[in-house]
């Protein structure tokens, strides 16, 4: 019988049209359903477009249909796929800016700090409207979520729904492809494991054909200057810490103290990286204006293409399908799931991102055991304000929010806690219409 996947959030034009190509490249898939929901009408019409001349190209026996309905989008669904974003630029561009204007430098903000706590807020009623339209209507559905911020909201859907989901990030296979450039090495001879929780896991260890690659990486980064200048952030953190992490220097030049909280630190490690998403300020926000100028054009452009690239991406989901429900094959990821007895030292029921593997018994969370001690330090500071970002979220308490923006490394680097809680109060105001569920908006 063929498989039924179902995309919310399907006006992700980017992630619909990779997922779904990737999908349609194993034999148990050829003939799936494909279904799409958006509430933008005008992107749906484009997803269903861009599906249908994937299924044309290909010569796929697949289908496809469209829906702003997502009861109908879920019906019976084998595979979800969550790519939404709630609100427009209008709305979280102020995750950005009001930070900004007290001090804080942000470049991304999709992923925790005051911005990622507040883009959380915004799309956790949505996230979990969702998850209960699964437990309705494909109860069994394995349920892959792509939106950001991925741990706080895969740590609240995964306590307040019983739906099956996971969090992909496509960070780990990405930084490691990225290491095994920099080595010479092919990503086939390359092993590793890596925890810690999303867009702060480190490869605990990183080997080419059985042995350390780590001082290979020592040495690339030391004498070859381009390679220095991709990731400056990341590379220092590498050089005083000893292990490599998983995301981009602009999104970890949020997560700690060390590169944002003055003007020439800025200029020294956040300003030239050569690598994607370099560090300067409000990158993503930039970016995110340009695309909303050429998005349509550059659409149309693919879909005029007669040669379209059917080959299989490295992101996760299409074969964790088909571990667990295609032929079986079992396959192992990074996934983000709670800590229950995966990582010892980090808090008990946090969102962890480690080893996972997938096959026909459904998703198993691997043990790692305990990370260092210096990196458990630094990740426990994340890990702790999303658990009280979460439990704010849950309880509709302000005050919660404020304290877990208190202690974000970054924003304590450079506010006092009267500034901190101004700040706070700033992006209340401008969230409230998306807050309903909060007692009161104000610290």
């Amino acid at each position: 019988m063929a498989k039924k996947f179902a995309f919310i959030g399907a006006g992700s034009l980017e992630f619909t049209r990779s997922l779904v190509t990737d999908i349609l490249t194993f034999d148990s898939f050829k003939d799936a359903h494909f279904s799409l929901m958006d509430i933008n009408e005008k992107r749906l019409h484009y997803a269903l477009e861009g599906v249908k001349s994937i299924i044309e190209a290909g010569n796929y026996p697949a289908t496809v249909s469209a829906s702003m309905n997502r009861k109908e989008a879920l019906e019976g669904a084998d595979g979800v796929l969550i790519t939404i974003l709630q609100g427009g630029v209008e709305v979280w561009r102020y995750d950005i800016e009001i930070p900004k204007a007290y001090g804080v430098d942000i470049c991304v903000g999709d992923t925790r700090g005051p911005s990622g706590i507040f883009r959380f807020l915004r799309t956790a009623p949505v996230m979990l409207d969702i998850c209960k339209d699964v437990e309705k209507y494909c109860p069994n559905a394995v349920v892959l979520n792509y939106t950001n911020p991925m741990a706080m909201l895969c740590r609240y859907l995964q306590s307040e729904s019983t739906a099956n989901v996971t969090g992909l990030c496509h960070s780990v296979q990405g930084t490691a492809e990225m290491l095994a450039r920099w080595i010479g090495a092919d990503l086939k001879d390359v092993t590793y494991t890596c925890a810690g929780i999303n867009h702060q896991a480190f490869y605990l260890e990183f080997k080419w054909k059985g042995q350390d690659a780590y001082p290979l990486i020592r040495k690339a980064i030391d004498e070859r200057p381009e390679i220095a200048n991709e990731e400056p952030v990341r590379n220092e953190m590498f050089r005083h810490l000893g292990y490599y992490c998983t995301e981009s220097s602009g999104h970890n030049s949020e997560y700690n103290p060390w590169f944002r909280k003055r003007p020439d630190l800025i200029e020294k490690y956040c300003t030239h990286g050569t690598g994607w998403n370099p560090g300067e300020h409000a990158f993503l926000l930039k970016e995110y204006l340009k695309a909303e100028d050429t998005w349509e054009e550059n659409y149309k452009k693919w879909l005029n293409d007669k040669n379209k690239n059917l080959e299989r991406s490295g992101e996760y989901a299409s074969n964790i399908f088909n571990a667990i429900f295609g032929d079986n094959e079992y396959f192992e990821f990074n996934g983000n799931l709670r800590n229950f007895g995966l990582i010892d030292n980090l808090p008990y029921g946090c969102c962890v991102e480690v080893p996972v593997v997938a096959s026909k018994a459904g998703i198993r969370p691997l043990h790692v055991g305990s990370l260092p001690d210096h990196l458990a330090i630094l990740i426990n500071i994340s890990a702790r304000c999303e658990e009280l970002a979460v439990q704010g979220c849950i309880d509709g308490d302000p005050v919660k929010i404020f304290h877990a923006i208190c202690f974000d490394p970054l924003t304590s680097s450079v506010l006092s806690l009267e500034e901190i809680r101004d700040m706070t109060n700033a992006m209340f105001d401008k969230n409230r219409d998306y807050l309903t569920y909060f007692k009161k908006l104000r610290v």
